[in-house]
């Protein structure tokens, strides 16, 4: 191959040769295909770990907001007499960490239908006298009893709030 470089005296010519340099060493495409495996397997186990990270940091934030929660309707009650009927109400109104509504239900002065809607426990005893605050978790499904599957991932007050965490460790 002839290479032509431009200098200051005029052109300068020189040969290069396509002939590999012995001492010139490269990957082999074996050597390049185990690296690349090998960064396969890594991020295999890492994502999984990952991922756990992510969602015991969204359970953490919604049990923290649930916790702000229940202080500001507490602090409601302790001001007007009786829970407010929504959390709009309170200027609370505020989405979980999967982007779904927190969920507040009044039990405490409820008309008889209201106290039917209670969260309920493995035992269909409700979980709280007072008011039901709960985020439906990351599937955004939920239905009345902890036990039921679509309860499970659920983040609850329960027992008053002595008890704020995913459902299926009350």
């Amino acid at each position: 191959m002839l290479q032509v470089l431009f200098g200051s005296k005029g052109f300068v010519f020189r040969v290069v040769s396509l002939r590999p340099v012995p001492n010139c060493r490269a990957f082999s495409l074996v050597e390049l295909l185990i690296v690349v495996a090998i960064l396969g397997l890594l991020t295999a186990i890492a994502y999984p770990a990952y991922r756990d990270y992510v969602d015991r940091t969204d359970v953490y934030q919604a049990s923290q907001d649930i916790a702000v929660i229940s202080a500001s309707v507490l602090s409601y009650k302790a001001g007007r007499g009786k829970f407010p009927d929504s959390l709009a109400q309170i200027g609370m109104s505020m989405d979980d960490p999967w982007g779904n509504p927190y969920r507040y239900l009044r039990i405490d002065g409820a008309t008889k239908s209201g106290k039917g809607k209670a969260r309920k426990d493995k035992n269909l005893v409700p979980i709280n006298s007072d008011f039901d605050l709960y985020s439906a978790g990351k599937d955004g499904a939920t239905v009345g009893p902890l036990t039921a599957k679509p309860s499970h991932d659920d983040i609850v007050r329960a027992n008053n709030g002595g008890f704020i965490g995913l459902a299926i460790n009350y």
